[in-house]
């Protein structure tokens, strides 16, 4: 390779590694522009004829509100379609005809005194354009005027269509969208819209669950080597946490639950504070977010490594009732339906584990909700699945009075004839459990 080549090539590599806004230097990587193009016209074909206007999220104060905080983590909706982390941001789209007619994005102009604190940013050029494939991009402080037109012009689809803003409290603080909100055209609420388009994930959305699973996979893994009565609970969860971001996840999904004991018993247990102990079961719900999309994974062990007799056959009822929930995920069934023949095993099932009642009445929550950007993510619970949605199954059984709580969740992608468990590689099985332990 000739000197003039190589160097051809350290300018192209520079030129598209600006240290923008957009994944750049994520472990994620950014998403790839036909991705972007196909989701922005999915979302024309939803809106039919009319308008959507999505703004990117809100820098938040490190040194007032948010002094642990340094992170910034962009609008989901607004990140889904542009692949941007853009505060100040603006994303208008027009549809007409089901088709996208123009997609115009805006963003606060580059201030170099500011950047000189926080490292460079995205402005609105043609860099902009060449990680969005949007070709109309303007400063931030055009928004106004620009929207103006789009929505109240004498030739906007605004005037024979919908506008398609989110209707908050918060929305309504913004002059701008307190007028399109409160005027006389078709105002809907963007977020249903939304919410079917991400309920199905693409290629590349995927992909990121399959890696922010695998790592919480992991997690799992090393907690189970380490675990050993006498440890407090933050230690298994530095641990966890540790392996998160040495694989690559940026945040986690959601606040660590490590609960050993009676917090085993406690559904959203998060404080870590307690000393565990000999005969303790420990109920460990962890989820890495990567590149957007958080896993979601529940493992419950022994702290000594063996379960006794009793914690056994508790946990094995659950990991039954599991399995015939995961067995019967198929396209077409509902989550409802998932619910009733994990109930249903679950009361079948049960013998003496429980008393003289079966177990489901320690049973105290749903069986799943839908996983992706948010570790709850959107979408309706009615709708039938279908090849990839991905959600959790997660039976419980809770016995405050005997300190004693299992909880078994893993990460179910739908498929063409029925399920794939994409957590499987989170140690599962008694067997498995005792023998990562050991």
């Amino acid at each position: 390779m000739s000197r003039w080549s190589r160097a051809l090539i350290l300018v192209s590599c520079c030129l598209f590694a600006v240290p923008l806004s957009a994944q750049v230097g994520s472990p994620a990587g950014p998403v790839a522009v036909p991705t972007l193009v196909a989701r922005r016209e999915a979302a024309a074909k939803r809106i039919g004829t009319g308008v959507m206007i999505i703004r990117s999220a809100e820098e938040r104060s490190i040194e007032g509100d948010y002094p642990q905080d340094s992170d910034y983590r962009e609008n989901n909706d607004f990140f889904y379609l542009t692949g941007l982390e853009a505060p100040g941001g603006w994303l208008v789209i027009t549809a007409r005809d089901s088709a996208l007619a123009e997609a115009q994005l805006f963003i606060p102009a580059r201030q170099p005194s500011s950047e000189r604190w926080t490292g460079p940013k995205l402005g609105p050029d043609t860099a902009a354009t060449r990680i969005t494939g949007i070709a109309s991009v303007h400063p931030a402080d055009s928004v106004q005027t620009l929207l103006q037109r789009a929505t109240f012009g004498m030739n906007s689809p605004a005037r024979t269509g919908a506008i398609y803003v989110l209707k908050t409290e918060e929305a309504l603080e913004d002059p701008f969208l307190k007028r399109v909100i409160l005027s006389s055209m078709d105002v809907r609420d963007v977020r249903p819209v939304m919410a079917t388009l991400r309920l199905v994930k693409d290629a590349d959305e995927i992909a990121r669950l399959r890696k922010a699973i695998d790592i919480t996979a992991e997690a799992h893994r090393e907690a189970m080597k380490i675990a050993a009565a006498g440890m407090w609970e933050y230690e298994l969860e530095a641990v966890i946490e540790y392996t998160f971001r040495r694989r690559g996840a940026e945040r986690v999904g959601f606040p660590s639950i490590v609960g050993s004991g009676v917090n085993s018993t406690t559904l959203h247990y998060d404080k870590s504070r307690r000393r565990t102990e000999e005969g303790d079961l420990v109920v460990m719900d962890i989820g890495a977010e990567y590149g957007y999309y958080s896993a979601d994974v529940t493992r419950t062990i022994p702290i000594t490594g063996r379960f006794t007799p009793r914690q056994r056959r508790i946990y094995e009822l659950v990991l039954a009732t599991q399995q015939a929930a995961i067995d019967s995920t198929r396209p077409g069934v509902t989550i409802g339906q998932l619910q009733q023949i994990a109930q249903n095993y679950m009361r079948a099932n049960s013998g003496d584990i429980c008393g003289a009642e079966p177990c489901n009445r320690y049973f105290i929550h749903g069986l799943s909700h839908w996983l992706g950007m948010d570790v709850h993510d959107v979408g309706a619970y009615n709708t039938p699945l279908g090849p990839g949605m991905v959600f959790t199954i997660e039976p419980g059984i809770y016995i405050p009075e005997e300190k004693l709580g299992v909880r078994i969740e893993d990460d179910i992608l739908v498929t063409a004839n029925g399920a794939e468990n994409l957590s499987a590689g989170a140690p599962r099985t008694v067997a498995e459990v005792e023998r990562a332990m050991r």
